[in-house]
């Protein structure tokens, strides 16, 4: 299981005293509100940082962190990831999963026949959709709705599901 979770990239940086716009990748951008300390991904290492204050701007987050105090110090930093620890991340809700813990899951029939590895979750707006490669290497896209999706067993990587007549 994934350690740590990507909530956002950091596109640029905003005005001349530390700031980042922040492009978020989580499902709620009001935890950057409550986010107390992440991590900004290098390509060679992970630095921690404290969050000192938060805004949002159109589909943005604008960032402040008490260890930079001039845009000199964070111009580096334009798209690399902030990431969190899987403990300060938001806490799920009963029936609820980090995508981060089934991606790579085998994927099976009701019958326990293998049909894939889940390779991605395609966001449509209606319903998510799993993107599992199959052992032929063919792509297999499965609804995530109740009648398709039967069970997902995020300690075992395993995710259980019901094909639709024509889906394969």
């Amino acid at each position: 299981m994934e350690d740590m979770f990507r909530i956002g990239v950091i596109t640029s940086t905003h005005g001349i005293r530390g700031e980042v716009k922040v492009y978020p990748t989580t499902d709620d951008v009001n935890r950057f509100k409550s986010l107390k300390k992440c991590y900004i991904r290098t390509k060679s290492e992970d630095i921690e940082v404290e969050k000192k204050n938060c805004k949002f701007f159109k589909n943005m987050v604008i960032l402040a962190f008490n260890e930079f105090d001039n845009i000199n110090q964070v111009e580096k930093f334009r798209q690399c990831d902030i990431y969190v620890k899987r403990e300060d991340a938001i806490k799920l809700a009963e029936d609820e999963y980090y995508i981060a813990d089934i991606i790579g899951a085998v994927v099976s029939d009701e019958d326990g026949k293998k049909l894939g590895i889940l390779q991605d979750v395609i966001f449509t707006g209606a319903n998510d959709v799993y993107s599992v490669i199959m052992e032929n290497g063919k792509e297999l896209l499965i609804p995530v709705i109740k009648d398709c999706v039967l069970d997902i067993d995020t300690e075992n990587r395993k995710v259980t599901v019901r094909l639709m007549k024509g889906m394969l």
